[in-house]
Order: C-alpha cells, then structure tokens, then sequence
C-alpha cells in the first residue's frame, strides 16, 4: 500500500514522501497514529502542491540574495571614529555595526552573523567583508574607516 508520511517514521522516511508499505503496518500503526495518509489522487496532488510552494519560496529567496549581492558592490560602508596617538580606534569594528549601518543607511537588513570580517577592524583604512546571504550566495561588502574631525 502507498502511503504518504504526515510526519518522520523512523526505519521508514521523512515527512512529506510517499512510501510502499504492508497493509496492516498502514491500517494497524500508521493510520490510527495520524502519522500517514493513503496515497490517493488528492493527497499527492497536495504533496506535489507543497513541493512546488517549496521550491518556489527557495527559488524567491535565492533572487533576493542575488538583488542584495549586486546592491552591495555599489555601496561602500563609512565609519568616522575617534583614535589615540598612534592611529589605532578605540574601540573596533564590528559584524553589528556594519549590520547596523547597512540597515541604517541604506535599507538592507543583513544579519550580524552572516557577515564575516577577516580581521577585526582597528585601524583606520579601507576593509572588505563577506555577507553570507544565501547557500553558494556571498556578498562583498566595502568598509571605510575614517578619524573624527
């Protein structure tokens, strides 16, 4: 009997996937604990309709991270910080604050944690950041610190 899994089965798949089993598996196990449903015309019609919203949302998000990728390659972040004697910051630069600034400034909401920093900025210059923005996805983000007047 075909049966469509409503929820994870362990030794027999994952939600959402159709699988052969016994008949008395599905009417004595399956079925009374609501983790499966026969496989008929309607249910796979739903399965595929869920797929396809899934895939879908995938593909919508994928475009987005690619909009923001090219967004970023025109945008450079500045910083204006006060440092010592030595030209050295006195605090540093962080993921947070390039998030902050990016959501500030310009309107792209970028998470902290998926902006990667190769070294912590202490010093004043020009720095490159990678943005993490989907799975094979990177965008480059340019940093400017510059001294307080």
């Amino acid at each position: 009997m075909k049966v469509i899994l409503m929820a994870d089965v362990k030794g027999q798949g994952k939600k959402d996937q159709m699988i052969e089993v016994s008949d008395g598996y599905a009417r004595n196990f399956l079925f009374p604990k609501k983790l499966a449903v026969p496989a008929d015309s309607k249910a796979i019609n739903e399965m595929k309709n869920k797929e396809a919203s899934k895939q879908h949302k995938i593909d919508v998000e994928k475009q987005n991270a690619l909009d923001i990728a090219k967004k970023l390659e025109d945008i450079v972040v500045v910083f204006e910080y006060a440092a010592g004697p030595d030209k050295k910051l006195y605090g540093s630069v962080t993921a947070k604050d390039v998030s902050e600034a990016l959501a500030k400034k310009f309107g792209i909401n970028i998470d902290k944690r998926k902006i990667t920093l190769a070294t912590p900025i202490k010093s004043f210059g020009r720095f490159s950041a990678d943005a993490h923005l989907f799975t094979g996805i990177v965008g480059k983000i340019a940093i400017e610190v510059t001294s307080k007047q």
